[in-house]
This record gives C-alpha cells, sequence and structure tokens, in this order.
C-alpha cells in the first residue's frame, strides 16, 4: 500500500498536462495588450515575499542563479509558441507546440524529482534551507513568467508592426 499514496498526485499531473494538451490544441485570443499584467502580479508577489525575508549568504547567489535559469527557461518557452495574426483584422492568436508542451511536461518532471530528494532529506539534502528553497523557486516562476510574456510580447508586437500599413 505504499504506491497509494504516490499514484494521486501522478493521476492530478496526468489530468492537468491533459487539460493542458487539449487546451492548446487550437487557437486562442492573444490579448497583446494585456501580457504585462500576469509579470506585474508576479513580481509584486516575488518583491512582497524577498521583501519579508530576504535572502542572506549562500541564499542569494541560488535566488539569482534560480532567477536566470527561470529567464533562460521562460524565454525558451515563449519561443515556441505559435504566435499568428489575421492579415484583415490584425487580431492575434496563439498556439501551444508540441514542443513547448514537452518543455512543460519537462519542467513538471524535474520538479517531481526534485520533490522526491527533499522528501527523502529535507531541505538539508541539497544543503540549504527551506526557506532559501522556496525563495529559489519562486525566483526560478518569477523568472519563467516574466521571460515567457516578454518574448510573446515581442513577437506579437512585431508581427503587429509588419501587419499595418504604412503611412
Amino acid at each position: 500500500m505504499d504506491w497509494w499514496p504516490k499514484l494521486i498526485p501522478i493521476a492530478v499531473a496526468v489530468l492537468i498536462l491533459s487539460l493542458r494538451w487539449w487546451r492548446g490544441r487550437g487557437l486562442r485570443r492573444l490579448r497583446f495588450e494585456t501580457l504585462w499584467v500576469v509579470p506585474v502580479i508576479v513580481t509584486v508577489v516575488a518583491v512582497a515575499l524577498f521583501g519579508s525575508m530576504p535572502p542572506t549568504g549562500w541564499g542569494v547567489a541560488v535566488c539569482a542563479i534560480a532567477a536566470v535559469a527561470g529567464l533562460v527557461l521562460g524565454w525558451q518557452r515563449g519561443r515556441l509558441m505559435h504566435i499568428e495574426i489575421d492579415p484583415e483584422t490584425h487580431r492575434l492568436s496563439h498556439r501551444q507546440s508540441p514542443a513547448a508542451f514537452l518543455f512543460l511536461f519537462g519542467l513538471l518532471a524535474a520538479r517531481t524529482v526534485l520533490k522526491e530528494v527533499m522528501a527523502e532529506g529535507g531541505a538539508s539534502a541539497l544543503h540549504m534551507s527551506a526557506t532559501t528553497l522556496t525563495d529559489a523557486f519562486m525566483a526560478l516562476g518569477w523568472g519563467l513568467i516574466v521571460a515567457h510574456r516578454a518574448e510573446m510580447f515581442v513577437r506579437a508586437r512585431a508581427l503587429l508592426a509588419a501587419a499595418r500599413p504604412r503611412a
């Protein structure tokens, strides 16, 4: 019966990934003017988190590395998204590519492996405190979201500029 508790999170992950795959197949409207909202919210939360209990010592370096890794991974995920524009209405649409979905799946798998490492030895298995680990995950998530949205914004703006007639 030791396998039963591990089966529930796997089933939930499979369900969520299936829904993401199903929703990501079709074109969805890309609201160019609101791409900044989620990064701002995540930035406010991250600033509040780091402001209430700032990382110290090696925690600063770990968070910086996690933020840079998040920015790189988010930029890559943003690059993998298909963005299209209707030439007549200039309406933007986006679709998650299979590569972007597999990328998301890979991130989830890496998180699961890290969670198993943490379950066996706690935060001490990675030689850092739980607070530092939480800060690092926040920095990674911040980088993922900000770079993903920024990359989509830059590409969408370029498509809009190319589609609009020159005056």
